[in-house]
C-alpha cells in the first residue's frame, strides 16, 4: 500500500523496525505488525521480559555488594581513632547518584509531555473525523427529509392544480420522480450510518487509557524526586531513620523503574513496526470493525489518483437529476402561473427546496472528497508514531537514568551510614573521632568548647 501523503515513517521508527524479534523459543520472527498471532505476542513479551532481567541483575549485584560489605570487611583494631576511609567516594557517589536522578527526572517530564501530546494528536484528529462523518449523514438526513416533503406536499398540490392540463401533470410527475431519485441516491452517500465503529468512541477509549497512563508516570516522577529529597535530607541531618525511608523508596522505584523500562520497550517496538507500514494493517481492521467496501476505505485513507471516487456515479446522477428538475420546474413557471395562477406558491416552495438541496448538495461534494478525512488519518499517525513515539523514547531513557541512579544509590548507603556520628551521650562524652559528618561542617576559628560537668575525659 505505501506510506500516505503527509506521513513519513520517521528515523526511530526505521531503526526499532529493523531490530530483530524471536520467539519465546528463540526462533526469528518477522517484524511486521501482527498483534493477533501467537508468535509475535511472544517476541514483545520477550522484549519486556529483557527488563524484568536487568532487574534481577541489578537486584543480585546490589545483594551481593551489601553482603560483601556488611560481612566481608577487615576488623578494626581495639582503639583505632581513624574514621572509616570512603567517606570522599561515598559523597562524590550520592552526588552523582543524585544528578543522575534529577536528569531523568527532566527527561521523564519532557518524555510524558511529549507522549501526552502524541496522544492529543491523535484523539484530536479522531474526532475531527467523526464531526466529519456526522456532518455527512445530517446533511444527507436533512435534504433526503426535504425532498421527500417536497413530493408529498408541493408536487402532489402541483399535480392537483394542474390536472386540466395533461402534459403539465406529466412534467410534475416526472419532477417528483427525479425527486425521488435524488432522494435514492443521497441515502447511498452516508456511507458511515449505522457502522458499529465510532471514531468518537475510540477517542473515549484513547483519552480514557492516556489519562491513567499520565497519572501513573506522573506518580512514578515524583517517587522519584522523593528519593532524591530524602536522600539530600538523610545526608545533610546524618539521620538514620531518613536513610531507611530513602532504602525501602529506592527499592519501590528501582522496581518500578524496571517494569515500566519493559513496557516502554515493548509498546515502542510494536509502535515501530506498526508505524512502519500502518495502511494495510488500518484497511483490514476498519473493513472487519465496519463492513465497508474496500474501495470506500482505500479511497480516503489513501487519497492517490490510484484510487477513484466510490460515490463519483451516484454524485453525477444526482447533478443531473437536480438539474432535471430546475429545468422543469422553470417550465412549468413559464407555461402554468399564466392560466393556473393557484400553481406559483408551491413551485416558489419547490424552487426554494431545491436551492436549498443544492447547497447542501455541494457541502456533500466537499465532505465526500478524500482530502478532509485523508488530513486527519495522516494527522492520527503523525500524532501517535512521531510524537508519542518519541516521547516512549525519552521515557524509556529516564528509567534506565532512574535505575541507575538508584542502584548507586542503594550501594553507597552502608558507607553512609558508617559515617554517621553515633547517638548516644556516651559516645558524645568520649571526645572519639571513630566517625566524621558526611559533609563537613564549616571550620571555624575561637575559644575551645567548654566542657560539661557531667562528661568526663577517659585516660587514654
Amino acid at each position: 500500500m505505501g506510506a500516505p501523503p503527509g506521513y513519513r515513517p520517521s528515523a526511530w521508527v526505521h531503526l526499532l523496525h529493523q531490530l530483530p524479534r524471536a520467539d519465546f523459543q528463540l526462533r526469528p520472527v518477522p517484524s511486521g505488525f501482527a498483534p493477533q498471532e501467537q508468535e509475535y505476542q511472544q517476541a514483545l513479551l520477550l522484549v519486556a521480559a529483557l527488563a524484568g532481567l536487568g532487574l534481577g541483575l541489578s537486584l543480585i549485584f546490589i545483594a551481593v555488594y551489601l553482603i560483601r560489605f556488611c560481612c566481608c570487611r577487615p576488623p578494626e583494631p581495639p582503639g583505632a581513632k581513624s574514621p572509616p576511609p570512603g567517606g570522599g567516594c561515598v559523597t562524590w557517589s550520592c552526588i552523582a547518584a543524585l544528578l543522575v536522578g534529577c536528569a531523568g527526572i527532566g527527561i521523564g517530564f519532557y518524555g510524558n509531555s511529549e507522549t501526552s501530546d502524541g496522544v492529543s494528536q491523535l484523539s484530536s484528529a479522531l474526532l475531527h473525523a467523526n464531526h466529519t462523518l456526522s456532518a455527512i449523514d445530517h446533511l444527507v438526513s436533512e435534504t433526503v427529509e426535504r425532498l421527500g416533503e417536497a413530493v408529498r406536499t408541493e408536487l402532489t398540490t402541483l399535480e392537483e392544480v394542474l390536472a386540466q392540463r395533461t402534459e403539465l401533470v406529466a412534467a410534475a410527475r416526472g419532477a417528483r420522480r427525479q425527486a425521488e431519485a435524488v432522494a435514492q441516491q443521497l441515502q447511498e452517500l452516508a456511507f458511515w450510518r449505522g457502522v458499529p465503529l465510532s471514531p468518537l468512541q475510540v477517542a473515549e477509549d484513547v483519552s480514557f487509557v492516556e489519562e491513567y497512563r499520565w497519572l501513573a508516570y506522573v506518580l512514578l516522577l515524583l517517587l522519584e524526586l522523593l528519593v532524591c529529597l530524602f536522600t539530600l535530607l538523610g545526608l545533610a541531618k546524618q539521620s538514620k531513620w531518613l536513610v531507611i525511608v530513602m532504602t525501602v523508596m529506592s527499592l519501590l522505584v528501582l522496581v518500578l523503574s524496571w517494569g515500566s523500562m519493559g513496557l516502554e520497550a515493548a509498546t515502542a517496538v510494536g509502535l515501530s513496526d506498526f508505524c512502519s507500514s500502518p495502511d494495510t494493517y488500518i484497511l483490514n481492521l476498519t473493513q472487519e470493525e465496519t463492513g465497508l467496501s474496500s474501495d470506500i476505505l482505500s479511497y480516503y485513507f489513501l487519497c492517490n489518483q490510484a484510487v477513484s471516487n466510490p460515490f463519483q456515479q451516484r454524485l453525477t446522477l444526482s447533478q443531473r437529476a437536480l438539474a432535471n428538475i430546475h429545468s422543469q420546474l422553470q417550465g412549468l413557471e413559464r407555461e402554468a402561473v399564466p392560466q393556473f395562477p393557484s400553481a406559483q406558491k408551491p413551485l416558489l416552495s419547490l424552487e426554494e427546496t431545491l436551492n436549498v438541496t443544492e447547497g447542501n448538495f455541494h457541502q456533500l461534494v466537499a465532505l465526500l472528497h478524500c482530502r478532509g478525512l485523508h488530513k486527519d488519518y495522516s494527522a492520527a499517525l503523525r500524532g501517535l508514531c512521531e510524537d508519542a513515539l518519541e516521547g516512549l523514547l525519552f521515557l524509556l531513557l529516564f528509567s534506565l537514568l532512574s535505575a541507575g541512579a538508584l542502584a548507586t544509590a542503594l550501594c553507597s548507603l552502608p558507607r553512609a551510614w558508617a559515617l554517621f556520628p553515633p547517638r548516644n551521650p556516651s559516645a558524645s562524652c568520649s571526645g572519639s573521632h571513630l566517625s566524621e559528618p558526611l559533609f563537613p561542617a564549616r571550620l571555624e576559628t575561637g575559644p575551645p568548647p567548654r566542657s560539661f560537668p557531667g562528661c568526663r575525659r577517659r585516660p587514654h
